[in-house]
Parts: structure tokens; C-alpha cells; sequence
């Protein structure tokens, strides 16, 4: 009897779970269908623009300029989308470039309108290389035009290359300079009673000092007003030359800003035009009017223009005709140990896509482009260990820093073949340390004790236990170790005495202008100057670029090409917004949270730079 009711057990256990299976199974399919037939909503009868036969291009951007863009799970993106969060549209800085060079050279396209107001604060680094290429827009003979209602500071660098920059009659330049700011926790911590371990080496390295300090230190003052001088200075040398017009003007003294305000009662507009930064004040309508005289009228009160989204997907990269490929790797974001989707730099991701273009005969030579902060020292080292192994098959590596290459970003660059920065590029950062956060004091000022036995002294280590010294002076030792190994790496690698590589790192952040008197860079150049040093490096002298991904499976593929417009548009519909004033403090709070959050290295060691993302204007 019992045999026979266990079997019976068995039979409807399989019963159900192939109910949950077939209900789940079912559940899916039907919110596949529902997201298609709200796109089809949203799409039927919608046509793909047609582009005029001349027009002029409007980069009308709108969002973040990225190196690589974030994969995002599309379930995720449709809900997210549905509670009112819109996602946010990033721009591939080389898509951007590639759009204004293709273009200058397109017969269809008569002239570019800068229309920036969706493009929130960027890299002087990355704004540079935009620059360069509308630049080369004005060299083929067309007119380059800025329009704005107001300028922000990366809005107006980029304007500033204009022929002509319009702004309307209410609006206004705001450049608000460089800056290196963080929320500081100490006091508050103390008041949770949360104890913070911090096991580090390097007087400059920051990162820890937020959950240590109520203020920035003396050490990392110096630093940061450094490198923030020299990009201050490099953002104001060169708008002033596109401007004609003395640099010192886009830095006055307060008391004669105020003056000069109260001369024109207090028009920010007329102050604008007065200082020689925008050439003509004019409303929307007189605009529209004149771009119609300039590009001629479209028929429906407007004038022959094709926007940068519309035009972009014309634009296509040319198919590789040859055996000699030049492999791009993208190493963009936080550098986090394991598998990692775009967005961020896993180890093992990462080392898989080096390893790929190793494997591939195809494949002469490698650009390692390099955006990081930095983050786990044992992903770091799995990532060059393959930058090495490229070296050793015959493949040179050249790695091209962006933005930011510091800390873990540094570490990973190292051994390169060669190593090309820009001026404004921030690198260095070479330190390293642990922080660990424990909460035995609060837990017990409500009753609550950890208490129990183990076999070693690290049995039940955690956050609810205090830290005894002599293991805290184990893990000090370890990050003390994995501060030599990180200079010795850069001494052997940079031929640089160990003594010296002490003195430049100590977790100091230096920018590209600077690393390369200090050795840390071989020169300055930007993305076209690696690809030339590549092709020189492999002996190459004709090369297919090849970007190397992390591919999505075609479902994927499908999902995400499947949900990105319907998600936006479902946002747009039902968004309810956070009072704007509150939002830089929850997002500098978010960003600290999420950079714990994602620190996973296996022995607790980080090469992370804390300020080097804080150059917003």
C-alpha cells in the first residue's frame, strides 16, 4: 500500500510540475505577444523617413556619449518602461564620429547643425574626438552651425566649433568649470555604529576616504586641483581659440561677472553675446526662417534638414576585404571579476574577447580601448595575462585610453605594446586597498550577539562580527603585496625603476599630458593615432577594423531590437519624475552604493579610482 501511494505521490508531483511548466511556458508567450502587439501599435503606418535629396544633418543628440552601450535585459527594460522610468538612449562615441565623417563626404548633406540640448555633460576627452570630426565637416567646405536655447558647458564646447552660434533671446552660457566632489559618510556611519576596516597603500588613494573622513584630505586636494586645472585650462584654451577671444573671459572674477551683468540688466543673453560667446540672438521662428533661405524649405513650414538618428543607420561600416583584420576590444565601465554583460569589465568577459582575437589568424593586431575607473585587482590581472599572451603569439596591442584609464583601468593597459593617451585623458591612480564594514556595535545596542566556535581565526568572519588586529594585519599585508606587484608590473613594463614607479604612483591620479613626462604613456594621440600606430606595430599597410563583442544569443538580439522603442514610448506615457532637486544627491548616493555593490574581487583587493569620474561641469 505504501509502494503504491509513494507512486502515486511521484505521478502527481510530475503532474504538477509539468502544470507550473506549461503555466509558465504559456504566461511567457503571452507577454512576448503583448509586447508585440504594443509595438505594432505604436509602428503601424509608420515609415522609415525618407532622406532628402540635400539637407542638412541635425546631431540633435540626446543622452550619454559612451564608448560601448549598456546591454540591457529587455524584460527589464519593458517593466522599468511601464513603472514610469524611461530608459536612457546612449550614443556610441565612434557611431557619432563615423555619422560626421561619412557625412562631410556625402553630397546629399549640405551642412551640420549642432542642436545639443538633450546631450547631458561629457569627457573633454570624448568631446574632443566629436570635435575633430566636425572639424574635418568645415574642412570639406560646409557650413557648421550651433543653435540652442541655452548652453551648458560640454553643450557649448561643442557649439563652440560652430561657424555661427545662435541662442535664443532668453537664454544663456553656463559654464560652471571642473570639479571633484563626494558625500562623505564617517559621522553618519559613527552614529549607526558601523565600524569601517580600510586596508590601503598610497597616500593619494582615495576611494576609502568617504566612509573614513567628513572632508577630502590634504593629499587628494592636491591632486585633484592639479589635474582639474589642467583640464579647466584645456577646455578654456580651446573654446577660446575657436571663439577669438581671450581665455581669461571664460574665467572672470565674480565681482566683475557681477558688473558686467548689471551693465546689460541682468540679460544673461546679452551678456552672452556681449563676452563674444554666442554671434546672434534669435527666436525659433526667425531661425526656422533663416536655415529655410540657407537649406532650403521641406514643403511643411520647415527646412531640408535629416536628423543624426534618422541618418546614422545609412552610414555602414565597410565589409572586411581583407586577411588583415585590426581587432577593437572595448573595455568600458568598472572592472568586476567573472562574466559580465556590456556595461561593465568583467575579467573573464573581457580576457574571452582578447583570447578570441588571439585565436583568430585573421587577426594582426589589437587596440585595447580602455574607459575605466578600475575596480577588482584580480580581474585586472586575468585581463592582462591575455594582453600578454597576444604579445607572445606576435600580435601587438595597443592600447588607447579615453576618458579615464586609472587605477585597474592602468593595470590592465601595462604591458601593452604601446600606450597612446590624450592630453585630457585621467590615468595613474596606481594603488591599492580593502574596505570591509562591520556592524557588531549596532547589532548589539539592540540585542543582538554573534557568538560561536571555529576551527581557525577566520571562521565566521563577517559583517557581524568585529575584526581582531592580527587578522586585520593579514589582509593589511596582503593589499601591501598587491601594491608591489601593482609597481613592479609598471616598473618592468614602463622601464622604470622600482624606486621611481613608488614615487609617481602611490594612488595619485595624473592626467595624459603628465603621464607622459612620467613615462606612464608612451604619447599622446587619440582613437585614428592608434589605429596608425596598430597598423605600423603588424607591419600592416592595408587592414580591416574589426570590433570584437560579447554577442547576444538571437533571442536576445531579438528581445532587445524588439522592446528598445516600445519601452521608451511606454515611458514617455506614464513617467512620474523625483523633484529635480533632489536628484544629484540620490544619483552621487546610488553611484556609491552600486560601486560596493560591485566590488567582488576573491582576496578583497581593489585598484579603484574614486574622483576620476567626477568631471561633470
Amino acid at each position: 500500500m505504501k509502494v503504491l501511494l509513494k507512486g502515486i505521490a511521484k505521478v502527481l508531483r510530475g503532474c504538477w510540475k509539468l502544470l507550473s511548466f506549461t503555466r509558465q511556458l504559456f504566461f511567457n508567450l503571452l507577454f512576448l505577444a503583448l509586447i508585440g502587439i504594443i509595438i505594432f501599435a505604436f509602428q503601424e503606418g509608420a515609415e522609415s523617413p525618407a532622406l532628402p535629396d540635400k539637407a542638412a544633418l541635425v546631431l540633435d543628440l540626446d543622452g550619454p556619449i559612451v564608448e560601448k552601450r549598456t546591454y540591457i535585459n529587455p524584460f527589464d527594460q519593458v517593466v522599468d518602461s511601464a513603472l514610469g522610468q524611461v530608459p536612457v538612449q546612449e550614443n556610441i562615441l565612434f557611431d557619432i564620429v563615423d555619422t560626421v565623417r561619412a557625412a562631410a563626404k556625402d553630397d546629399k548633406i549640405t551642412g551640420l547643425i549642432l542642436n545639443l540640448k538633450g546631450m547631458p555633460e561629457t569627457s573633454l576627452t570624448k568631446l574632443r574626438y566629436i570635435a575633430k570630426a566636425i572639424q574635418e565637416f568645415k574642412q570639406a567646405g560646409k557650413p557648421v552651425y550651433a543653435v540652442g536655447d541655452h548652453y551648458r558647458q560640454s553643450q557649448y564646447y561643442l557649439a563652440s566649433y560652430a561657424d555661427k552660434v545662435y541662442m535664443s533671446p532668453d537664454g544663456g552660457v553656463m559654464l560652471t568649470g571642473y570639479g571633484s566632489y563626494s558625500l562623505y559618510y564617517k559621522t553618519l556611519l559613527e552614529k549607526l555604529d558601523v565600524t569601517t576596516h580600510v586596508f590601503r597603500v598610497g597616500t593619494y588613494k582615495s576611494f576609502v576616504e568617504p566612509y573614513t573622513r567628513d572632508n577630502m584630505s590634504d593629499a587628494a586636494r592636491e591632486a585633484n586641483t592639479a589635474w582639474l586645472n589642467q583640464m579647466w585650462n584645456a577646455y578654456t584654451q580651446d573654446v577660446a581659440r575657436n571663439r577669438q577671444i581671450d581665455a581669461s573671459v571664460l574665467t572672470p572674477e565674480v565681482k566683475d561677472l557681477v558688473n558686467e551683468l548689471k551693465s546689460v540688466q541682468g540679460d544673461f543673453a546679452r551678456l552672452s553675446q556681449k563676452m563674444g560667446l554666442v554671434d546672434e540672438l534669435i527666436n525659433r521662428t526667425q531661425l526656422r526662417q533663416q536655415f529655410i533661405k540657407e537649406f532650403g524649405s521641406d514643403g511643411d513650414h520647415g527646412f531640408n534638414q535629416v536628423s543624426y538618428y534618422d541618418y546614422q543607420p545609412t552610414v555602414r561600416s565597410p565589409f572586411p576585404s581583407s586577411k588583415n583584420g585590426i581587432a577593437v576590444v572595448v573595455a568600458s565601465g568598472a572592472i568586476v571579476d567573472g562574466k559580465q554583460a556590456q556595461g561593465s569589465i568583467g575579467g573573464d568577459t573581457t580576457a574571452a574577447l582578447l583570447r578570441e582575437a588571439r585565436l583568430d589568424d585573421d587577426i594582426k593586431a589589437v587596440i585595447l580601448r580602455v574607459d575605466s575607473p578600475g575596480g577588482s585587482a584580480f580581474a585586472s590581472e586575468v585581463i592582462r595575462n591575455e594582453v600578454d599572451a597576444l604579445k607572445l603569439a606576435g600580435k601587438p596591442v595597443v592600447v588607447s585610453m579615453s576618458s579615464l584609464a586609472a587605477s585597474g583601468g592602468y593595470w590592465i593597459s601595462s604591458s601593452a605594446s604601446e600606450i597612446i593617451a590624450q592630453p585630457t585623458t585621467i590615468t595613474g591612480s596606481i594603488g591599492i586597498f580593502g574596505i570591509l564594514a562591520t556592524f557588531e556595535k549596532g547589532l548589539e545596542n539592540i540585542g543582538v550577539y554573534s557568538d560561536g566556535v571555529g576551527t581557525t581565526p577566520f571562521s565566521g568572519i563577517g559583517i557581524t562580527r568585529g575584526l581582531p588586529e592580527d587578522v586585520a594585519e593579514i589582509f593589511q599585508l596582503g593589499i601591501e603585496n598587491g601594491y608591489q606587484r601593482f609597481i613592479s608590473l609598471v616598473s618592468e613594463n614602463r622601464h622604470i625603476s622600482l624606486e621611481e614607479t613608488d614615487k609617481i604612483a602611490q594612488g595619485r591620479v595624473w592626467t595624459g599630458q603628465d603621464a607622459l613626462k612620467l613615462g606612464l604613456v608612451d604619447r599622446l594621440g587619440d582613437f585614428d593615432d592608434a589605429i596608425v600606430s596598430a597598423a605600423k606595430l603588424a607591419k600592416l599597410d592595408e587592414y580591416d577594423l574589426r570590433w570584437i563583442d560579447l554577442p547576444l544569443s538571437p533571442f536576445e538580439q531579438f528581445l532587445q531590437d524588439m522592446t528598445s522603442e516600445a519601452s521608451v514610448k511606454i515611458g514617455q506615457m506614464v513617467a512620474t519624475q523625483m523633484p529635480a532637486a533632489f536628484q544629484p544627491a540620490l544619483r552621487q548616493i546610488a553611484t556609491d552604493v552600486n560601486s560596493l555593490n560591485s566590488f567582488n574581487d576573491p582576496k578583497g583587493q581593489y585598484a579603484f579610482c574614486l574622483n576620476c569620474n567626477s568631471t561633470g561641469g
